[in-house]
C-alpha cells in the first residue's frame, strides 16, 4: 500500500499524526473510554505505528488520553468541573488580553483586525469546519494583539480546552452564529480602541460560551439518565 507521507518526512509525519488525533478528540469523534488502537490508527493513516505511538504519548502527557491496564490507550474523561474552571480562568485572562490589545493597538494590528472582520462577515452560513478553524485564528489574533508574550503563551496553553468546550457548546441551536457575531463585535471594539466596550463584550462572550457548554452537558446527562430507566 502506498504511504501518504515519505519516510524522510518523519518529523512531519509525527506532527500530522498528533494533530489528526487531537482534532478527532477535540471535535468529539471519540468519547471518554473509547480505545485507540495503534495498529488500526496506523492503517487508517497509512503510516507506521511509531509516529502513532509517539502521538499517543504526547496526548497522554496533555491529559487527553490515558493508559489503562489490560485495555490499552483510552480517551480520558475530562470532567465538567475542569472545563468550568477553564472558563473561570478565561474570564480574567481573555478580558485582560483585550484590555491590553486596545491600549497597545497599532496601525498594522488594526489592518489585521479589519481584514479578519471582513473574512468573518463573509463566513456566516458557511461550512462548520471553516468556522471551527476560524475560531482558533480569532482567539490567536486577539491574544497576540495584547503584545504580552507571557499572556499569549498562557492562553495558547488553554486553546485546546477552549476549542473542545466551544465545539460542545455549538451543539446548542444558534450558538455558532451568535459566537461569530460576538467575535466580530469584540474585534470591532478592539480596532476602534474601545477598551471598556471590548472588555465588556469579552465577558459576555465567555459567559454565553459557558452557558452553551452547560446546556450541552445537561442534555447529555438527561439522555444518559433516560437510557438507564
Amino acid at each position: 500500500m502506498e504511504k501518504i507521507w515519505e519516510e524522510n518526512q518523519l518529523i512531519s509525519i509525527r506532527e500530522h499524526a498528533y494533530l489528526y488525533l487531537k482534532k478527532l478528540i477535540l471535535e468529539g469523534e471519540y468519547q471518554a473510554g473509547d480505545r485507540l488502537v495503534e495498529r488500526e490508527l496506523a492503517a487508517k493513516l497509512n503510516i507506521s505505528r511509531t509516529p502513532i505511538r509517539e502521538a499517543l504519548f504526547r496526548l497522554e502527557s496533555q491529559g487527553f488520553v490515558k493508559t489503562v491496564p489490560r485495555k490499552g490507550v483510552v480517551i480520558s474523561n475530562i470532567s465538567e468541573d475542569e472545563v468550568l474552571e477553564v472558563f473561570t480562568i478565561l474570564s480574567s485572562l481573555e478580558v485582560l488580553a483585550v484590555k491590553l490589545a486596545a491600549q497597545r493597538m497599532d496601525r498594522e494590528t488594526q489592518k489585521e483586525l479589519d481584514q479578519k472582520i471582513q473574512e468573518l462577515m463573509e463566513l456566516d452560513g458557511q461550512a462548520e469546519e471553516n468556522f471551527n478553524s476560524e475560531h482558533i485564528h480569532m482567539n490567536q489574533l486577539i491574544n497576540k494583539a495584547s503584545k504580552s508574550p507571557k499572556l499569549y503563551e498562557i492562553l495558547s496553553g488553554l486553546i485546546d480546552f477552549i476549542h473542545m468546550a466551544a465545539n460542545m457548546g455549538y451543539e446548542t441551536p444558534g450558538r455558532r452564529k451568535d459566537s461569530l457575531k460576538e467575535h466580530i463585535d469584540i474585534m470591532k471594539a478592539l480596532r476602534d480602541r474601545e477598551s471598556e466596550i471590548a472588555e465588556y463584550l469579552m465577558r459576555i462572550h465567555i459567559e454565553n460560551s459557558k452557558k452553551a457548554y452547560i446546556a450541552y452537558m445537561d442534555r447529555i446527562k438527561k439522555k444518559f439518565n433516560s437510557q438507564k430507566v
